[in-house]
């Protein structure tokens, strides 16, 4: 009798999935993903419909599962970007809906929100530029009691994300508009808190991963020859929007750690501007507080 911690194949429509996950994490990382064993992992766990966790008590995969499990290593190999293949995004305590069209939320973006949530107080109203997905906008609505939560997005398919992801936050309010436009939510102004921008800024021509190039929405990724294009028509539009003592973050690239302080600075209705790095020490976004 075959010894009971033994799992070859079991039947004719049952694999183990330990060899399996052996495989795909060999094929993801000579594809170049970064984090393959994770990818893997992931994946798995998505085709069996379980949390990742489980896969420590899960021996083999039925036929239809090693079926799902390898199409979805076959996308990551190509470099779809994992959120896509998942069809979420986790962002602090939320999971976002994502997919062609919308920019896929990174970790480092939660250092924003977090900053901003802890800026915001009781009945404030805040203000997320640029929303994409609406992780920054539902994060502040899921921790905090604002009042109203305003989210702006340009991009018409991006926004069919954000109404979708914001359907279950009554206090978020979802609204197209440019944010170069010098009237955009002039309702609003003097009256906002607090003002978060995660805009496109990476510099034109920059070299990006596969799953930003052919994925991600060149207009959320790339902000003009310096990576200022946005960001310098968002300054001046927040200044408008704060009450005085309100706050404004924005999120920019790692070589713009002088650039946006400077920015702020130099517009002359800010005080208290502040670099912040990211975990890896970075330079990462930029805060101030209207004057």
């Amino acid at each position: 009798m075959m010894p009971s911690h033994e799992h070859p194949r079991e039947s004719a429509d049952r694999t183990r999935l330990a060899p399996e996950l052996a495989a795909a994490t060999a094929e993801l990382a000579a594809a170049g993903v970064a984090s393959p064993r994770v990818d893997a992992e992931l994946l798995a766990a998505h085709a069996l419909g379980v949390p990742r966790g489980r896969l420590l008590i899960l021996d083999t995969l039925r036929a239809d599962e090693l079926a799902r499990f390898r199409a979805l290593v076959a996308g990551r190999v190509r470099r779809i970007p994992l959120q896509h293949l998942l069809g979420s995004a986790a962002f602090r305590h939320i999971e976002l809906a994502v997919g062609d069209g919308v920019f896929v939320p990174r970790p480092e973006t939660e250092l924003l929100a977090g900053w901003g949530i802890e800026h915001t107080t009781r009945g404030a109203i805040v203000v997320d530029l640029c929303s994409g997905s609406g992780a920054i906008a539902l994060s502040v609505a899921d921790e905090t009691n604002a009042a109203r939560i305003v989210a702006v997005e340009r991009s018409p398919a991006a926004l069919r994300w954000l109404r979708r992801n914001a359907a279950n936050f009554p206090l978020v309010r979802v609204i197209e508009g440019d944010v170069t436009d010098p009237d955009l939510l002039s309702y609003l102004d003097g009256h906002v808190s607090v003002v978060l921008c995660n805009p496109p800024y990476v510099p034109d021509g920059t070299p990006v991963p596969p799953e930003v190039s052919d994925h991600d929405p060149a207009e959320a990724v790339f902000g003009g020859a310096d990576g200022l294009t946005i960001i310098r028509p968002v300054i001046d539009l927040a200044a408008k929007l704060l009450k005085p003592g309100g706050w404004l973050g924005i999120e920019h690239d790692d070589v713009h750690g002088a650039a946006v302080p400077a920015l702020l600075d130099a517009d002359g209705r800010f005080t208290e501007v502040t670099a912040h790095a990211d975990l890896t020490g970075r330079p990462r976004y930029a805060t101030a507080r209207r004057k």
